[in-house]
């Protein structure tokens, strides 16, 4: 069997009103989706987190090296191309599209195989994953002490049992924020951060040190994701566990951060640290640290099930027992017009809770209708 074409789809919609997380505001959602087919006829999706008209470039360019290659050398071709682009694509935009590929080519694995992925990663220890509702950005008008709130009180009506909060919008208005969201959820939901590297460390303490007393589950890139000795300052004076990692790529850049201990959580993103061969290694590399692995997940239907496939493998954060601590996903419920659209079979949650697909590859199918109705002009 031999990779006939490697082939990049750019989609675009815009979004009814616009949102805004700490350091940007969206009027549109993205997304950039690889095809891989074989000449057997078999086809493999994948999806690149970052920007899609870059990831795209990057992609085509690389998909000579891919052409008439054995698509089951998953890990001899995941080496090819970071070899051939060492020199200038470490981190960054490269490995994000070497991410989609190698996702696609997983997909791939399972068809031939007939099997899931998570099958072929070694089996899976769980058949659904709690999911965590990321949402509670800020809008164009409202009181967000108000919109903010409410918000998070409709996901727990929906049955999630976990949420997160972006912050990042001045220190003062984060703390009441956060305290009127808990007193939305009330204290058995659990409720984490997230500031997008909006901050430095002193305010990232300042911050944290003022929130700690609405039991929050984490403090997601409190700081700059360069900045591991920043990472530990916050770490050190805080008793929120400090999370991170959506802004890093590949076993070698988690090396630097498991050695440095930085963080308690690490949260590499599938479609952007390396696929799912470099997060399988990655998380390989946590449990070995003793540092707690949950994903980043920002995309459509094909990044959720191919999150879906690593986390149905990953061990729990707790040692074997009675009642293991488990590694759970991030649901985006923001606007995304494209996200389930683009799956003959939308992936949704059943009260907070969301099945790993199990059917062969990554367990989804495609709507090209879709492709074509979302494609960037």
């Amino acid at each position: 069997m031999k990779i006939r074409s490697v082939r990049a789809h750019v989609l675009e919609a815009a979004l009814s009103q616009p949102f805004a997380y700490s350091r940007a505001w969206y009027d549109a959602r993205a997304a950039m989706v690889v095809e891989v087919e074989t000449e057997d006829g078999l086809t493999g999706w994948g999806e690149c987190y970052g920007p899609a008209r870059i990831t795209a470039a990057a992609v085509e360019s690389v998909a000579p090296l891919l052409v008439d290659e054995d698509p089951l050398r998953i890990d001899f071709l995941w080496r090819k191309v970071y070899s051939a682009l060492r020199d200038h694509g470490q981190k960054g935009v490269v490995i994000e599209a070497l991410s989609g590929i190698d996702i696609a080519l997983w997909d791939i694995k399972g068809k031939f195989f007939d099997a899931p992925v998570h099958q072929l990663l070694g089996g899976a220890s769980r058949n659904e994953v709690q999911a965590y509702a990321t949402g509670l950005y800020r809008r164009k008008s409202g009181d967000p002490l108000r919109h903010l709130p409410d918000e998070a009180a409709g996901y727990v009506a929906e049955g999630f049992k976990v949420v997160k909060l972006k912050v990042g919008f001045g220190i003062e208005e984060d703390a009441a924020v956060t305290r009127a969201v808990r007193d939305a959820i009330g204290p058995d939901v659990a409720l984490m951060v997230d500031a997008n590297h909006a901050y430095d460390a002193t305010a990232a303490i300042r911050l944290g040190r003022m929130i700690e007393r609405y039991d929050i589950g984490w403090f997601e890139e409190p700081v700059l994701p360069e900045d591991l000795a920043g990472y530990r300052e916050v770490k050190a004076a805080i008793s929120i566990p400090v999370a991170g990692g959506e802004c890093e790529f590949t076993r070698f850049g988690f090396r630097d951060v498991l050695v440095s201990r930085a963080m308690d959580i690490i949260q590499p993103d599938t479609c952007a640290a390396g696929g799912l061969s470099e997060c399988k290694k990655i998380a390989d590399m946590a449990e070995a640290f003793g540092v707690r692995y949950n994903p980043h997940v920002w995309g459509t239907g094909i990044a959720i099930a191919a999150s879906l496939q690593l986390l149905a493998v990953l061990p729990s954060h707790t040692p074997r027992s009675l009642a293991p601590l488990e590694p759970i996903l991030e649901f985006d419920r923001t606007e995304h017009p494209i996200r389930q659209a683009i799956l003959t079979r939308p992936i949704e949650h059943s009260g907070g809770l969301v099945a790993v697909p199990d059917g062969p590859g990554l367990g989804i199918e495609i709507d090209r209708d879709a492709l074509t109705r979302f494609a960037a002009r």
